[in-house]
C-alpha cells in the first residue's frame, strides 16, 4: 500500500449519462484526498462491453471536469499504474483468475443461461433468495478438461465459505457482520473472457495501490466477496467506507425515472458547477445555520471523515435552486455573470446551431425568442392547452410520447441521424405515419406546434433534457386522458 498518503478513486461505468450520484461519490473521494494529503484517481470501469461506449466515457470525463474536480491519474492524463480503462487491462486479469483456480479458490462453471434461470425461478418459488447452487462446484479435473475440449462455454466462479460470517469494520457503518451463507458464488470471469466488476475492481484497486474505497451503500453487501478475494490473493485490503445513497424527498432512491439525475441536465438548465458541488458537499460536513454558501476550499477545510452521517442524503431540488441563486447573485461579478451566461448558452453549440436553424424560419429578429427560446428554457410551460390543437386524441398522444420515451433510451450515440432513425422505427411500431408521430413531440420539446426542425432540436437539447420534457409531457397528457378531454 502507499506510504505517502491515502490513494482513493472514482470508478464510473460509461454505460449512460453521468449520474449526479457519481459526482456525489467522486466529491467525497476528492475531499478525502485533499483533506488527508493523498491522491484522487479516475478509473473507467467498462467491463460491460455491450453497454459501454466511447460517447458515454467522454460524457463522464466532461461531466467530472465541468464540476471542477481534477484527478492526479486517469485515462486522459495517464499515470504510473495505468492503463486506467478496464477494457485496456483485459489481459491483466487472466493470470489472477488462473491463480485462483490453481489454489482451489475458484472453479469453472458450465451452466447454461437457461439452467441458471430455471434454478433461480425454482428458488424464488420456494421463497429463497436466488443464488448459484454449486452444480459445477465438484466437477473433476478430467470432467472440466473434457467440457472445455468439447468447446463448452464456461465462466469462472469464486468459492465461498459454508460456515461463519464475514466480519469487518466500515468507515461509516462501523462493525458489520454478514453470514457467508448469504453470499453468492460470484462469477469472476465471464464467458467472453472479461472480468466482472468484482474481480476487476479488487485487482485494479490492489495494483493501483488504493488505500480507501469510498462508494455507495448499495455495495456494502458485496464487501464479503471483495474481502475474500483479498484473502485468496494474500493482499492487504483497503479501508471500506459506504456512503448513504442520495434519495428523493419521499426517501425513494434517486432515479432518472422519477427525477432528472444526469449532470448534463443540470448543466443545460444553467446551474453553476460551484453551486452543485456546494450542495452535494453539505452532505459531508457539519455547519451552523447561515454557513451554507461554501467554496471547494471551504468544503475541504470543514470536511471531517471521522464525523460522517449515516442519515440519507436528500436531494432537495428547492435547496439546490436556492444555493444556485445565491451563487449567481453573491459570488459572481456582473462581468462574471455575463461571461457565464454566454458560456452556458453556447454549451453544445445550442445558441449558434439554434440560430442557424432559425434563419430560414423568421421574417424579423424579434421572432427569435419565441421560435428558438425553448433551446435555452428550463421549462416550456406545458399545459393541456398546449396539446389541444393536435389531430391525435389524448390517448393516442400519450401512447406516442410513452413509446418514444422508452425507445429513445435505446440510442447509444445521441445525434440527429440516430434520433431520426429511432423515431421512424417508433412510427412503424405504432403503425402510424411519421407526420402523425412528430407533432406531439414538437409540443413536448418546445411548448409550441411551430418550432425548429424536431430531430435537430432534440439533438441540441441533449438526451437528459429530452427525457425530462417527455416525462413532463406524459404527465400533462395523462391528466387529459383521465379527464376524458
Amino acid at each position: 500500500m502507499s506510504t505517502s498518503g491515502p490513494r482513493v478513486r472514482i470508478a464510473p461505468s460509461p454505460t449512460g449519462e453521468p449520474h449526479v450520484g457519481t459526482v456525489y461519490i467522486a466529491l467525497f473521494n476528492y475531499l478525502f484526498a485533499k483533506k488527508m494529503g493523498g491522491e484522487f484517481i479516475l478509473r473507467i470501469e467498462d467491463t460491460d462491453a455491450t453497454r459501454s461506449t466511447p460517447e458515454f466515457e467522454q460524457k463522464v470525463l466532461d461531466a467530472l471536469k465541468w464540476t471542477g474536480l481534477t484527478w492526479a491519474e486517469g485515462p486522459d492524463v495517464g499515470g504510473p499504474y495505468g492503463p486506467y480503462r478496464q477494457s485496456d487491462r483485459k489481459d491483466m486479469y487472466q493470470p489472477y483468475a488462473q491463480e485462483l483456480l490453481d489454489k482451489g479458490h475458484a472453479f469453472r462453471c458450465f451452466c447454461t443461461p437457461q439452467r441458471l434461470e430455471q434454478m433461480r425461478e425454482a428458488q424464488r418459488a420456494a421463497g429463497k433468495p436466488p443464488k448459484y447452487d454449486g452444480h459445477c462446484l465438484n466437477l473433476t479435473a478430467e470432467e472440466v478438461t473434457a467440457k472445455m475440449d468439447a468447446g463448452e462455454t464456461s465462466v469462472i466462479r469464486m468459492k465461498i465459505p459454508t460456515e461463519g460470517s464475514c466480519d469487518f469494520t466500515d468507515g461509516v457503518y462501523g462493525d458489520v457482520s454478514i453470514p457467508w451463507d448469504s453470499v453468492d458464488m460470484q462469477v469472476l470471469i465471464k464467458g467472453d473472457g472479461m472480468p466482472t466488476y468484482h474481480m476487476a475492481n479488487v485487482i485494479d484497486d490492489h495494483l493501483m495501490k488504493i488505500t480507501h474505497v469510498a462508494r455507495g451503500e448499495e455495495w456494502l453487501a458485496s464487501v464479503p466477496k471483495h474481502i475474500l478475494l483479498y484473502r485468496y490473493f494474500g493482499w492487504e485490503q483497503p479501508v471500506f467506507m459506504h456512503l448513504s445513497l442520495m434519495r428523493n424527498a419521499d426517501k425513494s432512491k434517486l432515479s432518472k425515472r422519477k427525477n432528472p439525475t444526469s449532470i448534463s441536465y443540470y448543466s443545460a438548465l444553467g446551474y453553476l458547477p460551484e453551486a452543485l458541488m456546494n450542495f452535494l458537499g453539505l452532505f459531508f460536513i457539519q455547519i451552523a445555520e447561515g454557513e451554507e454558501l461554501l467554496t471547494m476550499d471551504d468544503l475541504i477545510e470543514k470536511f471531517d471523515p471521522d464525523n460522517l452521517s449515516k442519515a440519507g442524503a436528500i436531494f432537495d431540488i428547492q435547496k439546490l435552486d436556492w444555493l444556485n441563486g445565491r451563487w449567481l447573485r453573491e459570488k459572481l461579478t456582473p462581468e462574471d455573470f455575463i461571461a457565464r451566461t454566454l458560456e452556458w448558452a453556447s454549451e453544445n453549440q445550442r445558441l449558434t446551431e439554434g440560430l442557424k436553424l432559425s434563419q430560414s424560419r423568421i421574417s424579423k429578429l424579434g421572432e427569435l425568442p419565441q421560435l428558438a427560446g425553448f433551446l435555452l428554457a428550463s421549462d416550456v410551460g406545458l399545459t393541456p392547452a398546449s396539446f389541444g390543437g393536435l389531430k391525435t386524441t389524448p390517448a393516442e398522444t400519450l401512447e406516442i410520447i410513452n413509446t418514444v420515451q422508452a425507445d429513445l433510451e435505446k440510442i447509444l450515440e445521441w445525434n440527429v441521424e440516430a434520433i431520426d432513425q429511432e423515431l421512424r422505427a417508433v412510427a412503424d411500431k405504432l403503425g402510424k405515419k411519421l407526420r402523425v408521430v412528430t407533432p406531439p413531440l414538437f409540443v413536448a420539446m418546445s411548448g409550441s406546434s411551430r418550432s425548429l426542425p424536431l430531430f435537430d432540436s432534440m439533438a441540441l437539447l441533449g438526451r437528459s433534457v429530452v427525457r425530462q420534457r417527455l416525462k413532463i409531457a406524459a404527465t400533462v397528457v395523462a391528466s387529459m386522458v383521465g379527464d376524458g378531454k
